[in-house]
């Protein structure tokens, strides 16, 4: 029997340059979601949005957006202190809410949007994008039918480069808007999908240092990371790397699995090397070779089929929880000096209403 498919009505909110990668997507859909209003505080800048996208409606705001408009869907394409208040209301007017990363300043705000999603018809999930390109699939199929063996040791490196004009921006660079540096930011898309293989994380010990960049946050992170597979990793984010590189290394007993890209990966970013025995898996991993970009299009697939099913669309609030309780952790074992374990960040954890929690030491030196 043939699943049919729906059409939902979208929406985007905050029409910066994310937003096109967002308005791309639901183009590219197949007719199985349209875009039906823009809302920006500039409202000049959402007509001009709305007219290159064909859109018919266009708004000041979100509430307006949501008193006037019927939608299935809005994609948040916002600043990250806008990101929860506003995902509530969309929750709260019973539509989907889709949100660009970070998906809140803080593990509290996360929780609080569960709490709201439990009491809707709607869903919130998170755009993390690379779980869903073509590699990153092939590997979690394979790992899961046993054919690399057992995960041993993997790598991640999210090493940018962002300089002062970047940072110009009102809102990028402190706590109280951007709720943190490279680790929130700019890493979350690789050690994100470095989860979706590996599985729970269990502890993690960290550093987080301000090494150029005059900004109230970390502009690098380090972390040593153990899963409760077994498997360990290393996790690097950076901003002040003039080679810029995002990659991920996996290092399981029959093979070695890499990808190397930045900001987006094909199946010609990834590399397969057999271990002496297991040369076979190299065979498998070259099956379906395809040269679709990780990207929005096939997150957005996947949202859809879910809603096609009456799932929750990925990345689900859960996997999300699990991927922004290990930012808090990172940031509470850099700060404290601590190992920190799955579950250690409580709501009674300075680390949970804000990730800066007992305040990062740079400031303290700064302060004295």
């Amino acid at each position: 029997m043939t699943l049919s498919h729906r059409n939902y009505r979208a929406a985007i909110v905050g029409t910066g340059g994310i937003a096109t990668a967002h308005a791309r997507a639901i183009a590219a859909s197949g007719g199985r979601a349209t875009l039906v209003a823009v809302a920006d505080v500039d409202l000049g800048r959402a007509k001009t949005f709305a007219e290159t996208w064909d859109v018919p409606g266009a708004h000041a705001s979100l509430t307006d957006l949501l008193r006037e408009e019927q939608v299935d869907l809005v994609h948040l394409c916002t600043p990250p202190q806008l990101h929860a208040p506003q995902a509530l209301e969309i929750l709260e007017a019973g539509a989907t809410a889709l949100i660009e990363k970070p998906p809140t300043l803080s593990l509290a705000e996360f929780d609080t949007l569960i709490e709201a999603e439990g009491r809707s018809a709607g869903h919130v999930a998170t755009v993390l994008q690379h779980r869903f390109g073509t590699g990153a699939v092939r590997l979690r199929r394979l790992q899961e039918a046993g054919e690399l063996g057992r995960p041993l040791l993997a790598t991640c490196a999210t090493q940018w480069y962002r300089d002062e004009a970047y940072y110009a921006v009102p809102w990028r660079g402190t706590w109280e808007s951007e709720g943190g540096g490279p680790t929130m930011g700019h890493g979350i898309h690789q050690f994100d999908l470095l989860f979706s293989v590996l599985g729970p994380w269990r502890e993690v010990t960290a550093v987080a240092a301000r090494q150029a960049r005059d900004v109230d946050t970390e502009d690098v992170s380090m972390a040593l990371v153990t899963f409760e597979s077994g498997a360990v990793a290393t996790i690097v984010n950076s901003v002040v790397s003039p080679r810029q590189t995002s990659q991920l290394r996996f290092d399981y007993e029959h093979a070695t699995v890499e990808v190397d890209h930045l900001y987006g990966y094909t199946d010609d970013d990834w590399t397969i090397t057999p271990a002496p025995g297991h040369e076979g898996v190299s065979g498998l991993w070259a099956q379906g070779h395809s040269t679709e970009t990780s990207g929005h299009d096939g997150w957005l697939s996947a949202v859809l089929d879910a809603l096609d099913q009456g799932q929750a669309p990925p990345v689900t609030a859960a996997d999300a929880r699990r991927t922004m309780e290990f930012i808090a952790a990172l940031y509470a074992s850099a700060f404290t000096g601590e190992r920190v374990r799955s579950g250690q960040i409580t709501a009674d954890s300075p680390f949970a209403p804000t990730m800066e929690g007992t305040g990062a030491p740079w400031e303290k030196v700064r302060n004295k």
